[in-house]
């Protein structure tokens, strides 16, 4: 958008505040994740599959398929570049996807259901995963036929008073759930089915701190983009925030490490649970989806109280999901699978398209001057045209101060992300001209009792249909796999040319 003709008013809004857009993946999304620069969105399906969706079109880019039809892929990982992305499944795989060509640069079998896998920060081809009733583990994936595999502990570090009698008995009970790097990589925080924070050396993989916020099963852990700030859900009802000190700064003693809880989140009053939560890009707000409700939750997190609660769909919403850089969430929904968009109406201001421009609030009359509609001499018309093409136009000079002010901004919005990937480049993912049919609802028209039409019918002669279920857009019945790029399965029904 020409940001000159947004109102600045708008500019400076830091919530998102109306449901923007519907997307719909093959199957049914229940896990999201925006790429580091905010270009891309990936979401898995309860079918095993993945959906790469371009933010500027809200079309699928990409579709990869690996991991085992019907398995649920659990969560999704970006590298800082946003050319490789991780994948893990309760298939017992993660795979490791390179989206220059959509092939599977790795993939690994951990022996268990993965809750939660994440790529190292700086370095792809490093990984720690959350396993069902196991030790979590640190793959170094660098051989591709021989992947390492160190198995992390569970159990927190405590007091000699406060340790268990039988460590080995306690460790079988004691079960990892979520696993999460700190953005520098130096260490690596897990929560338990205990209710207990442990901060794990990568290096020596020995726990270092741990902190016990209640007796439930933590559900999700997040960090904010500066490694300073600790999201966690329990399942205790309760949203907490924690302040963590430097970890990357190698002077820091396992003695100085104190985890304190800054902020705790509820609904005191209907007892909400919550399904899913993150923080904002800047991470001044916390968000929440709610367990059997449809509404987002957005506190504040420097007095916490609400400021904005996001109604959308009438459908409970699973993973959210805000955008790194901007003010726009996506969400999940439980029931229907679709994905949901919530971002900023910018009204045009037209004001800023000419010095003279002015709007009005309400119709006035206009008087007409008393020449502006006589009819001029042919001859005159002609001259002053020919006038105003005598005039030089100077397109060679170039003025330094417009330059010098584009690449300020230029470098205000592209920030760091100028500088990601690999040898310092910057990467963008290749257009896909065969891609096939894009699953975005919004090029859907229906045109009867479950039968759809695409907008653009330019690829085949005659008019295409889709069959679906009520409202929802059937599934295609031609199959198109790639190397680790594949086509969702359906029928697909056409009329007669």
């Amino acid at each position: 958008m020409n940001l000159p003709l947004t109102d600045p008013v708008l500019l400076a809004q830091d919530i998102p505040d109306v449901l923007t857009a519907r997307l719909r993946s093959s199957g049914q999304a229940v896990c999201l994740r925006f790429s580091h620069k905010g270009d891309l969105l990936a979401s898995g399906t309860a079918k095993g599959t993945i959906a790469i969706f371009d933010l500027e079109t809200n079309g699928v880019a990409r579709k990869l398929k690996g991991h085992t039809t019907g398995r649920t892929v659990q969560s999704l990982s970006w590298e800082k570049s946003g050319r490789y992305l991780l994948s893990s499944s309760i298939d017992w795989k993660v795979i490791l996807w390179d989206l220059q060509d959509g092939s599977r640069v790795r993939v690994v079998s951990l022996g268990a259901p993965v809750y939660i896998a994440e790529l190292h920060p700086q370095n792809h081809l490093q990984c720690v995963a959350a396993l069902y009733e196991y030790r979590p583990v640190l793959a170094d994936l660098t051989s591709p036929t021989k992947p390492i595999q160190h198995a992390l502990p569970n159990l927190p570090l405590r007091a000699p008073h406060e340790q268990d009698a039988n460590p080995e008995k306690a460790d079988a009970k004691h079960f990892t759930t979520v696993a999460a790097f700190t953005p520098s990589g130096s260490h690596i925080i897990t929560g338990t089915t205990k209710g207990w924070l442990n901060i794990i050396s990568t290096t020596t993989r020995q726990t270092i701190s741990s902190l016990r916020l209640c007796s439930k099963p933590i559900l999700l852990i997040r960090l904010s983009t500066s490694g300073r700030d600790l999201l966690v859900n329990a399942s205790d009802t309760i949203i907490r925030t924690i302040k963590l000190p430097d970890l990357s700064n190698p002077a820091l003693s396992p003695d100085q490490i104190h985890l304190d809880v800054e902020h705790k989140f509820q609904d005191v009053v209907n007892r909400l649970s919550w399904n899913h939560v993150a923080f904002s890009s800047n991470a001044d707000y916390v968000m929440a989806s709610t367990l059997m409700n449809h509404d987002i939750y957005i506190w504040e997190r420097g007095h916490g109280s609400l400021v904005k609660i996001l109604e959308g769909p009438k459908e409970e919403l699973g993973a959210v999901e805000w955008h790194p850089h901007r003010p726009f969430v996506a969400a999940t929904g439980v029931e229907s699978g679709r994905i949901y968009l919530w971002g900023i109406t910018t009204p045009q201001r037209w004001s800023a398209l000419a010095p003279d421009f002015s709007e009005v609030e309400a119709n006035v009359e206009y008087v007409e001057a008393e020449d502006e509609f006589d009819i001029q001499p042919e001859e005159e018309l002609v001259k002053r045209r020919l006038d105003m093409e005598d005039e030089v136009v100077d397109v060679l000079t170039v003025d330094e101060g417009q330059l010098e002010r584009e690449g300020q901004l230029e470098r205000e919005g592209m920030g760091e992300r100028g500088r990601e990937g690999e040898g310092g480049g910057e990467w963008r993912m290749p257009v896909l001209l065969d891609m096939g049919e894009s699953d975005s609802e919004e090029e859907m028209v229906a045109i009867g009792t479950g039968q759809f039409r695409r907008k653009s019918t330019a690829r085949e002669e005659g008019d295409e249909f889709l069959e679906g279920e009520g409202g929802g857009v059937g599934d295609e019945s031609r199959e198109e796999e790639g190397e680790g790029n594949a086509n969702g399965n359906g029928r697909k029904r056409r009329r007669g040319e």
